[in-house]
């Protein structure tokens, strides 16, 4: 894994040679320029040259820097180890330097002088004059190692964020699931013996068919965390039809969509509980059943779902304490979606709504 990381920390070829040749056009084009306008006189072109050159060990050296700046981080006072290398590494790119320069100098002759310089003492005073550069450009290539490993950190993490909560999504979607099947399968086929035993055998039949498509349909999307809110109707459909042959002319479900909303992406299995909340707390504890409207629009961005029954009126406590259902529900949007949704249970004229906003998306 080390040795992973540190060939990450390792800068492209192509963006260092980029850089530095950056760095060394900028610097000789300068130079040039501030000599010629003081009225100097030397050979331009090997002037030039020789300080376009110069640079060249420091774009060798980039990738060195970058490896020791991965395996000896220096973010801490100790170990002394860690500041011996850098400092070994430093001096040794500076002495490096300096007689390629050097050499360059004597090879290229840009100064119209008299007489050659000694190679050994030119290497020296050019080593010694360039020490706080050579010790600032190390800094710098450490500082921009530092950055970009620190970058590709927090992606890293970033990545294994959303990996994450991609997870949890899929572990609380397969919790909704295994909440939703226990008590609806057991009141589904409570309600088929029922409907057997008062010989209302084609009801019973229609009811088992039914919970088979929906239960097939449970199980087909087990790995979909969102689906187009046309098939989540359609699958929404299937379990109110359930729902009708137990409650038979007690319920009734109307739906209203707008057209422009169906390719809207949302959580799977996201309307049933809201549903089913509505036929448990509404519905269900009225002798003469009720009505269940659900709708949907897209504004501004935003998809709206709303799910109203016409049955009691919910009380302070379970307006603040809603039922494991709609917790469900908020919590999954807020796997999904982070802060970028709304979802509120409250009292309207003559009944109950749930209401969930959240973007729009189709992909």
């Amino acid at each position: 894994m080390k040795s992973q990381r540190i060939g990450a920390a390792a800068p492209p070829w192509s963006w260092t040679i980029a850089v530095w040749t950056m760095i060394a056009t900028f610097d000789a084009t300068q130079n040039v320029l501030v000599m010629h306008s003081e009225g100097m006189h030397h050979r331009w072109v090997s002037l030039f040259a020789n300080l376009l050159l110069a640079w060249l060990p420091w774009m060798a050296a980039t990738p060195l820097v970058f490896y020791l700046g991965a395996k000896f981080p220096p973010t801490r006072l100790r170990p002394l180890r860690t500041w011996l290398v850098h400092a070994a590494a430093c001096a040794a790119i500076g002495l490096t330097t300096a007689a390629w320069s050097t050499l360059l100098e004597i090879s290229l002759d840009p100064w119209p002088a008299a007489s050659r310089p000694h190679f050994f003492h030119l290497w020296i005073d050019k080593y010694y004059n360039g020490v706080l550069s050579t010790i600032l450009l190390y800094a710098f290539v450490l500082c921009a190692q530092s950055t970009l490993e620190s970058s590709k950190r927090i992606a890293r993490q970033q990545a294994e964020s959303a990996r994450l909560n991609e997870l949890l999504s899929k572990a609380q979607l397969s919790a909704l699931r295994q909440q939703i099947e226990p008590h609806f399968l057991v009141n589904t086929l409570n309600a088929s013996a029922g409907l057997v035993r008062e010989n209302r055998n084609d009801d019973a039949v229609n009811m088992i068919v039914g919970l088979s498509d929906f239960l097939r349909r449970v199980v087909e999307d087990s790995d979909r965390q969102k689906v187009p809110l046309a098939e989540e109707l359609e699958f929404l459909r299937k379990y109110v039809d359930i729902q009708k042959v137990r409650f038979s002319d007690r319920l009734q479900v109307s739906v209203d969509v707008s057209p422009d909303a169906l390719p809207a992406q949302i959580p799977a299995l996201i309307l049933q509980p809201m549903v089913e909340n509505a036929i448990k707390h509404g519905i269900a504890k009225r002798v003469h059943g009720g009505t269940i409207r659900v709708s949907a629009s897209r504004s501004n961005g935003t998809l709206n779902l709303n799910v109203y029954n016409d049955g009691p009126a919910l009380s302070e406590g379970e307006q603040a304490r809603p039922g494991i259902g709609i917790s469900n529900v908020r919590t999954r949007l807020q796997g999904l979606y982070g802060n970028a949704f709304e979802l509120t249970m409250r009292n309207r004229p003559g009944g109950v709504e749930v209401a969930v906003s959240l973007p729009y998306s189709e992909s």
